[in-house]
């Protein structure tokens, strides 16, 4: 079953990119008492994902910041070196990534697919959401192919 407005984020264990390399959190805890604009891809360094996905949440950043959002945390079906890499490619300080290797966290929630036709395997699907307090407040999940109501500035528009 999928995830939907009003219901608490499953708590299951993702790996935190950091400097210092990988750290283990529970989401119960990491999402608990702040306003997360968390937005998943299907992988790191993927078309999409690269060239519009997390460049439109590192440009808007700021602006969503200012609209009272504490964090914003991508997240994909890929181990924490490869999204600590895509990050310092890619990303910014701004963007906190976790890995979800096993996709752990995309099959609680719900919104997994497969993407065995292109090599990927299980992945998690193209989707953002507004997580206040561990609890969803807005969801945004993408049809197969698309980009637009996952994207930083769509979010924007519904803060």
């Amino acid at each position: 079953m999928t995830i939907a407005v009003g219901d608490k984020l499953p708590d299951v264990k993702l790996v935190k990119a950091t400097e210092n390399g990988p750290e283990a959190v529970q989401s119960a805890d990491y999402f608990k008492g702040k306003r997360v604009a968390l937005f998943s891809v299907p992988g790191a360094f993927t078309p999409t994902c690269s060239a519009k996905h997390l460049p439109g949440f590192v440009e808007k950043a700021d602006e969503l910041k200012a609209k009272g959002i504490d964090e914003i945390v991508g997240t994909a079906v890929n181990d924490p070196f490869v999204m600590g890499a895509w990050n310092k490619a890619s990303g910014s300080s701004d963007i906190t990534m976790l890995a979800d290797g096993n996709a752990d966290f995309a099959k609680a929630v719900g919104l997994t697919m497969d993407g065995s036709g292109f090599g990927l395997g299980l992945r998690g699907q193209r989707f953002a959401m507004v997580v206040n307090d561990g609890v969803v407040e807005q969801l945004h999940v993408e049809a197969p192919g698309e980009f637009r109501v996952s994207s930083a500035e769509y979010m924007l528009e519904n803060l």
